[in-house]
Parts: C-alpha cells; sequence; structure tokens
C-alpha cells in the first residue's frame, strides 16, 4: 500500500496496485483516480486514513469472503480496495508532502493485508476446504512472507544493501495468489475443475518463497562478510598509516630543537 519525496516513499517497493497494472495501464489509471484524489484533499481526508480504510477493506474481503469459499467475490473486493495504494500515494504528491510515517505506515499494513489474505485461505482450509495440507501450505505462505520482508528490512537496518530481488517478492506472491483464487472462485458459477488453481497457487508462493528467503539470507550473509573484510582492512591500513608518522620526540622533533637553537643564535 508503499520514491519520489513527495510520495511518503511509496515508490520504493512494489506495492499490490503497482504490481497489477503496468506502465501504461498505471498511468491510465493515474489520470482517472487523480481528480478524486484532489477531492478527498479538498474534503480534508489524508492520505493516512486512505492507508487505513484500503487495509481495512482488504482485510474484511479476506476474512469475510475466503473463509466461506467465496473466492470470487472475495477477490472482487480485494482488487478494489488495491487502489487504494494508488490513491494514497497520488495524494501524497498532489500535498508535496515527504512522510517517513507514512512509508512506516504502509509497510506495517501490508504485513497485515498479507497475514488477511493467506489467513482467510487457511481458515478455508481448515473448515469447508477441508485439507489440513493446504491448510498448512497457507499458514506456511503467510510465515513465510513475513520472514522474507524481515529479512531485508532487518539487513538494511545493519548497513546492508541486501542487493537482491528474489525469486517471488511481495507483489508476485499476491499477484500469483489473487489472480489464481479469483479464477478458482469461477467454479461455483459452473466452470468445471478450475478450483484446482488456488491450490497450485499456494504451493507456487510458498516454494517461491522458501527460495526467496534462502536468496536473501545468502546475500545478507555475503554482504555481511564482505563488510567485515572491508573493515579490517581499513583498520589494517589506519595502523599502518600510523605506525609510519614520525614520533613527536623521534628524529623530526631533534631537528626541529637544532634548527630552534640555530635561529636563536
Amino acid at each position: 500500500m508503499g520514491q519520489p519525496v513527495a510520495s511518503r516513499g511509496r515508490a520504493a517497493k512494489p506495492t499490490l496496485g503497482k504490481a497489477m497494472l503496468n506502465k501504461y495501464a498505471r498511468a491510465f489509471f493515474t489520470r482517472v483516480l487523480t481528480p478524486f484524489a484532489s477531492f478527498l484533499i479538498r474534503r480534508g481526508v489524508s492520505p493516512d486514513t486512505v492507508t487505513l480504510l484500503g487495509t481495512a477493506g482488504v482485510v474484511a474481503g479476506a476474512l469475510v469472503f475466503y473463509p466461506m469459499g467465496e473466492f470470487f467475490w472475495g477477490t472482487v473486493v480485494i482488487t478494489l480496495f488495491v487502489f487504494s495504494d494508488l490513491v494514497d500515494g497520488n495524494m501524497a504528491r498532489q500535498l508535496g508532502r515527504s512522510s517517513r510515517w507514512g512509508a512506516f505506515l504502509d509497510s506495517t499494513l501490508d504485513r497485515v493485508a498479507d497475514g488477511a489474505i493467506f489467513g482467510g485461505f487457511a481458515l478455508w482450509y481448515a473448515g469447508g476446504g477441508d485439507d489440513i495440507t493446504l491448510c498448512a501450505v497457507s499458514i506456511f505462505c503467510l510465515a513465510s512472507g513475513q520472514v522474507v520482508s524481515y529479512t531485508k528490512a532487518r539487513g538494511e537496518s545493519i548497513g546492508l544493501p541486501v542487493a537482491v530481488n528474489g525469486l517471488v517478492e511481495r507483489a508476485e506472491r499476491l499477484v500469483i495468489a489473487l489472480t489464481l483464487a479469483g479464477l478458482a472462485g469461477l467454479h461455483k458459477f459452473g466452470v468445471p475443475g478450475i478450483q484446482y488453481l488456488l491450490p497450485i497457487a499456494l504451493w507456487i508462493v510458498a516454494v517461491g518463497s522458501l527460495i526467496t528467503l534462502i536468496q536473501r539470507v545468502v546475500t545478507v550473509r555475503r554482504e555481511s562478510a564482505e563488510a567485515e573484510q572491508a573493515e579490517q582492512a581499513e583498520q589494517v591500513a589506519e595502523a599502518v598509516q600510523a605506525s609510519d608518522e614520525p614520533s613527536a620526540t623521534g628524529p623530526a622533533a631533534g631537528e626541529s630543537r637544532e634548527q630552534g637553537s640555530e635561529a636563536a643564535k
């Protein structure tokens, strides 16, 4: 719900709304949503409020519809509220605001939305879906998604670039899960065999998230070792430089005293 300074940090990471649109569609929806964003600003609505309402809509769509097996309508509701990603960023740009709080709020509520979506799948398979294996896979998708995000945030917090995108990041996880869940929901409209798309999506996300987690851990380990080697090399260089500097009581000092004596004469 994620860089220009004026966009509250939203462009720094691929948000779900942006990931579901190519650059041409984004340009179109930006033009369409700009008047709506301007209207909200005139009414005194803040970008933070839009972010909160968007997340609430995603959570409601996931936890109300998915546990009942209504994957099509649940995905429709979630997709509608996903456009808050575009609206709040548009509002922030119009207001010219740079807000660390806005970026923090976006990232935090992203985790809430992710948990609700995969939690909704888990509740369905723990109940009416009656499949304990897919319930476990859904929970793994939920947990691994949180950990994948944490590894990057934690690595950056200790000064490492974590220069790897990974096979399946947040945008990919949600696009795969929501697209195939929505299509799987068409089974209730009489489309045969399509209900198997959701289990396929969950397995893809689970395996992809595991690979991404491994990629990030390996990258952080490598970058950490490189940073420590660079620090050690710098310390050695400083020590060598310090040892090469003449001592205050050494020859140079003696020469200075002698020169001072000659000047006194």
